[in-house]
């Protein structure tokens, strides 16, 4: 559905412009990307510790809101995610991190543990949305009229550069004339000089040189050395390995103990008692990497997030 496009209206973004009074500039008390909900007014908050970028992606979801009501639907904004809150636990803050990963791991195997636990649960994630809740209160005819109205990205082959419907009106009342297309355009050139740069920082470099001999002596295979890469890269070797549907990218190759779980085994259909062996096992692998990567992270982090655009991440 046109909804879901939303997010990827949002990440386009870059530059700085004036933004019309109609988007709604309000302001809130809560953390920089938490998931608000709009009030009364139809509007949400904007968060006052939001960045530039942050507080753009949030008029524009005011704005869609604004110019939906004028063609006679309900849309609610979706409050956008400050990219820095899903790396708290990832890494950035290390005693989130440390906390989180001596009860799930890296997330994988835990939601077989844990199934109604919101930290690893995919439940309340697939929960439909209040605009896709809306959309299904409407007839066929409103559906296709409602996301006429909302708009759709632009096509290429027709030379289109903007979005349309709301979301393209929207996008010019929040950033001004420079189109979607360039402003992504700019955002790629941007996020490979943000790499080299992260990559080339003799500070991380080092780091990562001594992170790398620590894993190596706790066993752990070494695939990368480049700052932008190896913070995730024991992660994405589990994810290997992990359950199917877990977050991994196949079935279980091995459990705690070497041998492979018989079938297709997911978190869905493995029982408690299945899933703990590759929890624990899981557990020390991440821990390990966690205290290897301490040092690296602290120094990688505060870069990273000055360079919202790189690529990779520590």
């Amino acid at each position: 559905m046109a909804v879901t496009l939303l997010p990827l209206l949002a990440a386009c973004g870059g530059g700085e412009s004036s933004s019309s009074s109609s988007a709604g500039d309000g302001s809130g008390t809560s953390a920089a990307g938490g998931k608000t909900s709009a009030g009364s007014s139809g509007q949400l908050d904007i968060p006052a510790d939001a960045s530039a970028e942050l507080k753009k992606q949030y008029l524009v979801e005011n704005a869609i809101a604004v110019c939906m009501k004028k063609q006679g639907f309900t849309y609610t904004p979706e409050a956008p995610e400050d990219f820095r809150t899903g790396w708290a636990t990832d890494g950035a803050d290390y005693g989130l991190t440390k906390k989180f990963r001596q009860k799930y791991g890296f997330g994988y195997t835990a939601v077989a543990v844990y199934p109604d636990d919101p930290q690893v649960s995919r439940k309340a994630a697939n929960e439909p949305s209040a605009n896709a809740k809306y959309m299904d209160t409407l007839t066929p005819a409103q559906k296709t009229a409602f996301e006429k109205a909302l708009g759709s990205p632009p096509d290429p082959k027709v030379g289109q550069k903007d979005w349309t419907g709301c979301m393209g009106t929207a996008d010019k009342e929040v950033y001004g004339g420079e189109s979607v297309e360039d402003r992504s355009a700019a955002s790629t050139s941007e996020n490979q000089a943000n790499a080299q740069a992260l990559n080339g920082d003799q500070e991380l470099v080092g780091l990562a040189q001594s992170y790398a001999s620590c894993l190596k002596k706790e066993g752990i295979t070494v695939t990368t050395t480049q700052p932008t890469s190896i913070g995730e890269m024991v992660k994405l070797q589990a994810a290997e390995s992990a359950p199917a549907g877990a977050g991994g990218t196949a079935s279980v190759e091995a459990g705690a103990n070497g041998e492979k779980p018989e079938g297709d085994a997911t978190p869905e259909t493995m029982s408690k008692d299945e899933a703990l062996p590759l929890l624990t096992k899981e557990i020390e692998l991440a821990m390990k990497d966690l205290a290897c990567g301490k040092d690296f992270r602290a120094a990688y982090f505060p870069k990273f997030f000055k360079a919202p655009g790189s690529t990779g991440a520590g």
